[in-house]
């Protein structure tokens, strides 16, 4: 066997293999014995016939086809470990040649893992992010605990700014209702800023009984795209007006939220936690940030047929996501003003981001020993068996070995980025 290899782009290759006469006598051998099984010759049992006799029973055309086909299966493996490459899904294979009893040739095309080259990962030059608490930070904690603390009366009166109102409301475009603008029995705080600009002010000078509508144009920036910029009235019953009193902040509001003797405790168990938060978010944008950056300054093609499964699977995510609101994934799309064009793009090149993220982090962990080890996979999985105890489908799928060796990559995955995290700090 001959093999020559071409390279069609950093991620595809084809493969050209020619077989000689000796490579086709050992597949038209294997040929004979299966077909031979399917022979029927009289004075033997079906299946039992030796494959010298059967071979003068079965067609040459039989015979010659299946050789071939036994030897491209039974070489194009071998073809691709001669070159040291390393197909990503079955090659598509083509006979170009086929001479039966002398030679043959084929090409094999297929996606293989690319040629990773890393920069110099230990200088990437990205700054973590700040991790400062603010006076601010806290007193909007601080306000945040004194609405959950505060005193709701109902009142007779016209509906001012700090007032909550209990309302029913249907948006409509075009005069058609549209999916996400109707509701009953709505709870706004009016001057939260909750809804799209001047509908809480419309809201205001009316009170309980009052019905109305509101002509309102949607911000040209607003996430649903059928609605940005949109022309929209709103018909509104006011049902109920509350007053509000917001709890005073102070030491008895702060007993109120916990163990804490006074008001200074409160503040110092706020900051605590809020810097808590900031050094986790901190982390895991300084992690996206390093993984960015190693994609953007290394050499990491990202095949397609990797891309491709990638999407499929951001797509099941999203699916699952829509079916739990009781919708298919083109209705999601719609009611979120996308096209399903527009979403295969943007998710094509997130897709293509986490495949070059993927790629260049399994590179970096086999270039510096990384690894996640068999303990610490143990470990892993005896925590995921106490969190899924009680499903018992769960707990069936720790025990697949893919599931195994999946867990250890993710872990592998994360070793591998507090790596880069501590070379950058």
């Amino acid at each position: 066997m001959k093999t020559k290899v071409k390279k069609l782009s950093d991620s595809r290759v084809e493969i050209t293999v020619t077989l000689e006469a000796k490579d086709l006598a050992a597949a038209r051998e294997k040929a004979v014995e299966r077909l031979s099984k399917e022979v029927k010759v009289e004075g033997f049992r079906k299946g039992k016939v030796p494959a010298k006799v059967a071979e003068k029973f079965i067609p040459e055309n039989d015979l010659n086809m299946e050789t071939i086909d036994l030897a491209v299966r039974e070489t194009v493996v071998e073809a691709f470990k001669k070159e040291s490459k390393s197909p990503l899904a079955i090659p598509n294979v083509n006979v170009t040649k086929y001479v039966p009893g002398e030679s043959a040739e084929y090409t094999a095309t297929a996606d293989i893992l690319p040629e990773i080259k890393l920069c110099d990962y230990k200088k990437l030059g990205v700054k973590k992010p700040e991790t400062k608490v603010t006076a601010k930070d806290i007193n909007e904690v601080l306000d945040n605990l004194a609405n959950s603390f505060a005193e709701k009366k109902v009142v007779r009166r016209a509906a001012k700014l700090g007032d909550e109102v209990v309302i029913d409301f249907v948006g409509k475009k075009d005069g058609e209702a549209f999916k996400g603008g109707s509701a009953k029995d709505f709870k706004l705080t009016l001057g939260s800023n909750t809804f799209i600009p001047d509908f809480e002010d419309g809201v205001v000078g009316h009170e309980a009984g009052d019905k109305f509508e509101l002509k309102l144009t949607f911000p040209k920036d607003y996430g649903v795209k059928d609605l940005a910029g949109a022309k929209t009235v709103f018909e509104i019953l006011v049902k109920q007006v509350n007053e509000v009193t917001k709890a005073k902040i102070d030491d008895e509001m702060a007993k109120k939220c916990g163990p804490f003797e006074n008001l200074d405790a409160l503040k110092a168990d706020i900051k605590k936690n809020l810097q808590a938060q900031n050094e986790h978010r901190a982390e895991e944008t300084f992690k996206d940030e390093l993984v960015k950056a190693l994609i953007k300054k290394s050499t990491v093609p990202a095949p397609e047929i990797m891309i491709e499964d990638q999407m499929r699977a951001i797509r099941d995510d999203i699916s699952r996501n829509a079916a739990a609101q009781g919708m298919e994934f083109e209705e999601f799309l719609e009611a979120n003003g996308e096209t399903e064009e527009n979403w295969e793009k943007e998710a094509h090149e997130v897709a293509e981001m986490r495949v070059k993220g993927s790629l260049a982090l399994q590179t970096l962990a086999v270039k510096e020993k990384i690894f996640a080890s068999d303990e610490e996979v143990a470990a892993k999985i005896a925590e995921l068996k106490d969190v899924y105890k009680k499903s018992p489908e769960a707990m069936k799928s720790l025990k697949d070995p893919n599931v195994k060796m999946d867990i250890k990559n993710r872990l592998t995955i994360e070793k591998t980025l507090d790596y880069l995290v501590k070379m950058n700090s």
